[in-house]
């Protein structure tokens, strides 16, 4: 099998790691600002779906 990595290569992957996280987490914290600001500050009021077909409107029977 493949030898053990060497302890600076270990070392430089974690390091691209640890950058790769900061990154990450900077760019998903400001993905939340920016939702943050499109969003109303209220909550939009809920709107009723209708559940099944509207009946049709009633039509005079002389």
């Amino acid at each position: 099998m493949a030898e053990d990595p060497k302890p600076d290569s270990k070392a430089a992957r974690e390091a691209r790691l640890a950058a790769a996280l900061r990154a990450n987490l900077r760019r998903r914290k400001a993905q939340a600002r920016g939702r943050e600001v499109a969003q109303p500050s209220e909550p939009a009021p809920e709107t009723e779906v209708p559940t099944s077909r509207p009946r049709p409107p009633e039509t005079p029977s002389d």
